[in-house]
């Protein structure tokens, strides 16, 4: 992690280990492809073992009450933002063009303002990335992760 000088703006750049990602990935339970990127580095991950969809769940669904007040996580539909976290999601399709419900693209950004905290008032360093990310991808397998609103990302599930 360094800091760099943006004319007046100050910046955090991540140096994140693009093999420690992907081992992450695989705790959580994905196949993962990683590309990176100067700005930000992209997971392509797929749940291929799971016999159910992933747990992405539309958080304004009256029938998914339950699921909504246990979120950790909750992804904005509009652009696709995980709310409160320097995360991006985005569905993935399969050749015909339907949503694959195994598989998300989550892009993680590398600089961020000096004053970004994340939840809980956390610092931003590499390992609290790392944990960032397994959670994450813990609460998309086991917990759930609402998605409020937009066309951007579709649930996966009902």
């Amino acid at each position: 992690m360094q800091v760099v000088h943006a004319g007046v703006e100050q910046l955090i750049v991540l140096e994140l280990d693009v093999e420690f990602l992907e081992n992450v990935a695989r705790q959580a339970g994905f196949a993962c492809v990683v590309h990176d990127e100067p700005r930000f580095v992209t997971l392509e991950l797929t749940a291929s073992e799971r016999s159910s969809p992933l747990l992405l769940f539309d958080a304004s669904s009256p029938t998914n009450t339950g699921w909504f007040s246990r979120c950790q996580f909750y992804i904005d539909g509009s652009s696709g933002r995980v709310l409160q976290t320097p995360l991006v999601v985005a569905n993935r399709r399969e050749r015909n063009g339907k949503v694959n419900p195994f598989a998300l693209r989550l892009q993680i950004a590398k600089e961020l303002p000096v004053k970004y905290k994340l939840p809980g008032h956390a610092q931003v360093t590499e390992q609290s990335m790392y944990a960032l990310v397994f959670n994450f991808l813990l609460s998309v397998v086991n917990n759930g992760v609402g998605v409020c609103g937009g066309p951007v990302v579709k649930p996966l599930t009902d």
